[in-house]
C-alpha cells in the first residue's frame, strides 16, 4: 500500500464509485478503499437476511417471503431518467457494458387524494383526469410551447427571454391554475419545493423537455429506467471499470484515517498501520466528520408486498410523487416500487419505499400519507438518517467530500453533485454529448 496515488477515494457509495471511474478513465492513478466489507456504502443493496440483521436484529426472516438471495433491496433507491445526466455519465465511461437496464412501467402524481398518471405531452394533457376541459386546452398550449422550445432558435421563444422571465410569469402567460402548476413543477420538472417559481424559467423548461425526451425514448409508461438486480450493480460495475484502467480497490479497510501535512492539506490515508500517499482525497461525509455539517434528515419506510401499488395500472415498477402542497408539508414525498420484473425480489413479491425530508422525529406518522397508498404489506421497516454537506474549502485542504443522498426517488440531484465535484477535482467540465443508444433497455 506504500505507494503514491493522484487520488485516494474513501467509501464505495455510488457517488464515490462514479468519481473513481471518471478519474481512472482520465488517466489518474486511483486507490479506492472502504471500511465496509461490501460495496456501496450508504447506497448498498441488501438481501433478505442482511435486511433482517439491520432492522430486526435477527438472521432468520420468515420462510414465506422466499429465498434471501432473490432479494436485492437498495438502501438508496432511485430511478434514472432515460436521457438524464447519470445515464450520459455511465455511457461516457463505457460502464454500461457491465449493466442491463429495464424501463420503469409508470410515473404518477398524487393529487386531491388520488394517484394519477403524469401527463407529459400535449396529447396526454387532453386525456388527463387531473384537469377540467378548459384547463386541458391551456395546458396543451403550454406543453406545445415547451416541446417546440429550442434555446438556440429565438423563433421558438415567442418573445420571452427565459433566462429572465420567472417560471411563475411563464405559467401566468398560459393561465394555468395552481393544481396544474403543482404537478408540472414537482412530477415533470422534479423540483423538490416551490422555490423554482421565482427563479428563471429556462431551468424548468429544460427539465420538462428532459422528461418528455426520456419518456419518448423507450415508448414505455415512464421516463425512467432501472438496472436489473438493482442499484447494487452500479458500484461493482465501476469497480470493474476502474480496475481496467489500473485503479486499485480495497474493501474491509478499518479506520481509513486521512493524514494532513503542515499546511493542513490532505497528503495520504492510513489503515492498519500502512499509509498510502496522495495528492487529493475524495470521500463521503463519514470519513471526515469534522469537515461536514448536518443539513437535514431523511425519513423512509421499506415495505415488502405481494402486489403492485394500487391505482398504478398494475405497474411492476413505478414512481409516485406526492407534492408538498397536497400534504400540507414543506417538502415532497416519494413512493418508489420495483419487483421481480427487475430481479430485485422473488416472483410475486414487490418492494416499495416511501421517503421524504423528515420534518419531525416520528417517521411512522410522517410517512403515513405515502404508506396508506400501498395497500396491505407483508413487512414494513422504518428508518431515518442524517444528511450532511461539506463545509471545507477543497482548494485549501485537497479534500473533496460528497453530500449525503436526499429523499428523492430519482437521480438528478445526486449526479449534479458528482459533476460539480469532478470539475473541482480536475478543473474541467465533463463532456456529456454521448450516443444515448449505448444504454438500451433490456427487452422482455
Amino acid at each position: 500500500m506504500d505507494e503514491e496515488y493522484d487520488v485516494i477515494v474513501l467509501g464505495t457509495g455510488l457517488k464515490e464509485c462514479i468519481l473513481s471511474g471518471l478519474l481512472s478513465v482520465d488517466g489518474l492513478k486511483v486507490l479506492h478503499m472502504d471500511r465496509n466489507e461490501y460495496y456501496g456504502g450508504e447506497s448498498t443493496s441488501l438481501n433478505l437476511i442482511q435486511l433482517w440483521k439491520r432492522f430486526r436484529d435477527s438472521d432468520k426472516p420468515p420462510a414465506h417471503l422466499g429465498p434471501s438471495r432473490d432479494y436485492n433491496v437498495d438502501m438508496i433507491p432511485k430511478f434514472m431518467m432515460a436521457n438524464g445526466t447519470l445515464v450520459r455519465t455511465l455511457i461516457h465511461t463505457d460502464v454500461t457494458k457491465y449493466l442491463s437496464f429495464k424501463a420503469v412501467d409508470g410515473s404518477y402524481v398524487f393529487n386531491k387524494g388520488k394517484i394519477h398518471k403524469v401527463p407529459a405531452t400535449d396529447m396526454e394533457a387532453l386525456k388527463s383526469p387531473l384537469m377540467g376541459l378548459f384547463e386541458k386546452r391551456r395546458a396543451r398550449k403550454f406543453f406545445i410551447y415547451v416541446q417546440n422550445y429550442d434555446e438556440s432558435d429565438p423563433k421558438t421563444h415567442e418573445g420571452l427571454d427565459l433566462t429572465r422571465v420567472t417560471t411563475k410569469e411563464l405559467i401566468l402567460k398560459y393561465g394555468l391554475d395552481d393544481n396544474t402548476v403543482d404537478f408540472i413543477g414537482h412530477a415533470l420538472a422534479l423540483h423538490r419545493d416551490d422555490r423554482y417559481l421565482n427563479e428563471p424559467a429556462l431551468d424548468t423548461v429544460k427539465r420538462i423537455k428532459l422528461y418528455e425526451e426520456s419518456l419518448a425514448r423507450f415508448q414505455g409508461g415512464s421516463p425512467y429506467i432501472y438496472p436489473l438486480y438493482g442499484l447494487g450493480e452500479l458500484p461493482q460495475a465501476f469497480a470493474r471499470l476502474s480496475a481496467v484502467y489500473g485503479g486499485t480497490y480495497m474493501l474491509n479497510k478499518p479506520e481509513c484515517k486521512v493524514e494532513f501535512d503542515m499546511e493542513g492539506k490532505a497528503c495520504g490515508v492510513t489503515s492498519e498501520g500502512e499509509t498510502a500517499r496522495c495528492k487529493k482525497v475524495v470521500c463521503d461525509p463519514w470519513y471526515l466528520p469534522n469537515k461536514v455539517r448536518k443539513v437535514g434528515k431523511v425519513a423512509r419506510a421499506i415495505a415488502i408486498m405481494s402486489h403492485p401499488i394500487p391505482n398504478t395500472d398494475e405497474s411492476h415498477s413505478a414512481q409516485v410523487i406526492l407534492p408538498q402542497k397536497q400534504l400540507g408539508r414543506k417538502s415532497d414525498m416519494y413512493l418508489f416500487c420495483c419487483s421481480y420484473s427487475h430481479n430485485v425480489a422473488p416472483k410475486g413479491k414487490f418492494i416499495a419505499f416511501v421517503s421524504t425530508e423528515a420534518e419531525t422525529d416520528r417517521p411512522e406518522v410522517e410517512l403515513k400519507p405515502g404508506i396508506d397508498l400501498l395497500g396491505p404489506v407483508d413487512e414494513l421497516f422504518f428508518e431515518t438518517y442524517d444528511r450532511y454537506e461539506p463545509v471545507n474549502e477543497p482548494s485549501l485542504d485537497n479534500c473533496f467530500i460528497s453530500t449525503s443522498y436526499d429523499a428523492t426517488s430519482h437521480f438528478e440531484s445526486t449526479v449534479m453533485d458528482v459533476l460539480s465535484m469532478y470539475s473541482m477535482i480536475t478543473g474541467k467540465t465533463l463532456d456529456l454529448s454521448v450516443d444515448l443508444s449505448a444504454a438500451s433497455a433490456a427487452e422482455e
